[in-house]
């Protein structure tokens, strides 16, 4: 939940009729450490299985590799029949950011899974979307096409010769393809009619292909090439149909959106809202189809926020609930974040961040070095950028405050950040000094053993320099985010976004002495020059921020 890598897998498996064989896929996905899976759904008519996990980088694909082998062994194409289309055993496995992580980064993610997979298994595999490696092969229906029937003479061909594996046919397996693409979000908006012409229509407006142009008699408006003319719709990357839903006694217009960040939830909500007012109907609500990564959900909790005139700069979870309502998302069933928002279904469940306060402060009395002094300073840190925000958000819309409410809006926006950064880093520093201990309890009996031993020792001590190096600026930025809001919000606010720099102040200062202390046993002249020139940077720049704040504060409040 606080940006550590998570990347989605959603593989395609040609069989969804043998309960045994896709048990068995499932199976090999969630014996692999890491990763989570979050979906199992199959169709007998399709005789398809789609599998959603996720988990970190490498176990992501470790999982992928271990459903193929299961797959290998199970599935055979030869006698494979169903009424989606496919090429292959493993048809299609997409790997999807989801937080933390690249779309550039997938991509290698895709083609490491793709050369392991042809090699291991000696089966071509094709390379899609933004993994590909020639611009005629980004689409998969271009890849797939003629199917499993027509791969043998495709694969003849030297312009379909796989990325990766033999060109040859594997009359068992067929071909997979694999790569990455922005995760795509099933969502339906429910209409107060049952009347599936209202839905169709605001679908045809909406979508990106638009809807052709009709004469008078029905038939389509040819342009200067006899071919039809067609009228684009209003939401890119947007796919939409109108149907009936018999159980909900009412119609919806249902949307893939195929990617959030160029059409957001928010925009396809009030999209289908505005259509449906402008031929006298209205939306009663809304659904989305499996999980969504949290990001889509916050960006329209904060369009709903600024629309209402209140603060956008609110926790995570407050914001999604923002949009839950908004949106009523809740409106066909009960909507749990906690399992439909994937980082949060993913989430570890021994984070310290986590813990009750109660449990987080005895946690820290244990007779253990770690979580330390480190994690503290950390968390010092998020207090304060907490109560910056805080202060920000209390003044947002308040009389007087007009003139300054930009300014206060992108103070609790980046005050929300660094929080969560910091939250973050105080994990980290736990986990830096456990990598510590793992180094020193590596053999030493030989001298190669030694020289490894060594080499992990100075890593992990690097990290655990590093880690809180980076907590430092963190309370850097949460200390002058209380100062600035100690100049714009609210004068009755004022002790608050004063506590909240001494929270920081403290938390900057023990971070740094957590850096100092494992300078000592780096070896590295190089690394050690350089930390200490970023420690004696942020000392300065922390005492000028101080200084600042005591004027401020001695003219806010007279002392």
């Amino acid at each position: 939940m606080f940006e550590k890598a998570v990347v989605e897998c959603v593989p395609n498996f040609s069989e969804g009729r043998d309960g045994n064989i896709i048990q068995a896929i499932a199976q090999a996905i969630s014996s692999v450490e890491g990763v989570a899976l979050l979906d199992v759904d199959s169709g007998a008519d399709t005789n398809r299985t789609v599998y959603t996990f996720v988990g970190k980088t490498t176990a992501v694909v470790e999982a992928a590799l271990s459903a193929a082998r299961a797959a290998r062994a199970l599935i055979n194409m030869e006698v494979h029949s169903g009424s989606h289309p496919r090429m292959g055993a493993l048809d299609v496995c997409p790997f999807i950011p989801i937080s933390g992580i690249s779309m550039a980064e997938c991509v290698e993610l895709a083609r490491d899974f793709g050369d392991r997979l042809s090699r291991e298994l000696g089966v071509p595999v094709y390379l899609y979307e933004e993994a590909a490696a020639k611009p005629s092969r980004r689409s998969l229906a271009d890849i797939r096409s003629g199917e499993y029937e027509g791969l043998a003479a495709k694969l003849a061909d030297p312009h379909w010769y796989p990325d990766f594996g033999p060109a040859r046919f594997d009359s068992r397996w067929g071909a997979t393809v694999t790569g990455a693409r922005e995760i795509l979000l099933a969502y339906n908006v429910n209409l107060n009619t049952e009347d599936v012409k209202v839905a169709k229509s605001i679908a045809l407006e909406l979508r990106e292909s638009g809807r052709t142009l009709k004469n008078p008699d029905g038939s389509p408006v040819l342009d200067d090439l006899g071919q039809p003319k067609r009228v684009q719709g209003r939401l890119k990357a947007v796919r939409a149909i109108g149907w009936h839903v018999q159980e909900l006694h009412c119609v919806q217009v249902s949307m893939n959106i195929l990617n959030y960040k160029i059409t957001p939830l928010w925009m396809a909500y009030e999209a289908v809202r505005d259509e449906a007012e402008r031929l006298g109907f209205s939306v009663s609500g809304s659904e989305l189809v499996g999980l969504a990564p949290a990001a889509a959900l916050v960006e329209s909790g904060r369009y709903f926020q600024r629309k209402a005139n209140a603060s956008p700069g609110l926790p995570d979870r407050e914001l999604v609930m923002v949009a839950v309502r908004a949106m009523g998302l809740d409106s066909n069933g009960d909507f749990d974040p906690s399992k439909k928002i994937i980082e949060w279904a993913y989430a570890e469940k021994n984070s310290l961040i986590d813990y009750s306060v109660s449990e987080f402060v005895d946690k820290i009395s244990m007779p253990s070095p770690a979580p330390g002094g480190g994690t503290v300073s950390a968390c010092m840190g998020a207090l304060g950028a907490a109560l910056a925000a805080m202060v920000a958000n209390l003044s947002i819309g308040k009389k007087g405050s007009e003139d300054k409410a930009a300014g206060l809006e992108s103070i609790a926006l980046e005050a929300q950040v660094t929080k969560k950064e910091l939250l973050r880093r105080a994990d980290e520093d736990s986990d830096a000094f456990n990598d510590i201990l793992l180094a020193l309890r590596m053999p030493k009996s030989t001298m190669e053993e030694g020289v490894h031993r060594g080499a992990a020792i100075q890593e992990a001590t690097k990290k655990a320099a590093s880690v809180p190096l980076g907590s430092a600026k963190a309370c850097l930025r949460a200390m002058e985010l209380c100062s600035n809001v100690l100049t714009l919000g609210k004068a009755s606010s004022a002790t608050d976004a004063a506590v909240g720099f001494l929270a920081a102040k403290a938390g900057l200062e023990g971070a740094l002495l957590n850096v100092k202390i494992n300078l000592e046993g780096i070896q590295d002249p190089d690394f050690v020059m350089v930390v200490n020139k970023d420690i004696k940077t942020l000392d300065a720049q922390a005492a000028v921020c101080d200084q600042a704040y005591r004027v401020l504060l001695s003219k806010t409040l007279g002392f």
